[in-house]
């Protein structure tokens, strides 16, 4: 990503508090969109993440959108089949236990690079790119802003946001974050 990889930040040897991002819940019910925040802990761990959501209990589209670090993100949907998973850079894995989580969950072994070749390494992304395609962001125009290596994750999750229609929504939350 646009970030440079801060191993002393990881969530493997730091604290929650030293990662930078955000975790944001994104709802869609009768029509309308809502944004509200995540814990701290919904982005260094998946489980957490698809526990608030699914505590949202909303006859709508929920999901959540993980800015961890700055690196990279993670787009979670729980649903009565499983839940389902995009993580925006698969060497985040090396790094970030959520990342290697959320690799886990989908059945993917971590990437083998030596973390010292991270800068060298093209990110790309696991999952599934049509999670959000119900919501008007066909997998094909999500790859295309995945492959936007050269943005930072939130304005990736900028433009997902704008192509789906809740981006005020997202924007007015973020606004409201503690920076």
């Amino acid at each position: 990503m646009g970030a440079q990889r801060a191993n002393e930040n990881s969530a493997s040897t730091g604290s929650i508090e030293d990662l930078d991002g955000f975790g944001m819940a994104v709802v869609r019910e009768e029509g309308r969109w809502t944004c509200s925040p995540l814990t701290d802990g919904a982005r260094t761990d998946l489980r957490t993440a698809e526990k608030e959501l699914l505590e949202l209990r909303s006859s709508g589209a929920v999901f959540g959108l993980l800015d961890v670090d700055e690196e990279f993100f993670v787009i979670v949907r729980p649903a009565p089949t499983g839940t389902r998973l995009l993580l925006s850079d698969a060497t985040a894995a090396i790094d970030y236990d959520i990342a290697a989580d959320v690799l886990d969950a989908l059945n993917v072994p971590v990437p083998d690079i030596d973390p010292d070749d991270l800068d060298d390494i093209e990110p790309w992304e696991e999952g599934d790119l049509a999670v959000l395609s119900d919501l008007g962001l066909p997998d094909a125009v999500l790859g295309v802003i995945l492959a936007e290596t050269d943005l930072y994750p939130d304005e990736q999750l900028s433009m997902i946001a704008q192509r789906c229609g809740f981006e005020s929504e997202l924007s007015a939350a973020l606004d409201k974050l503690p920076r």
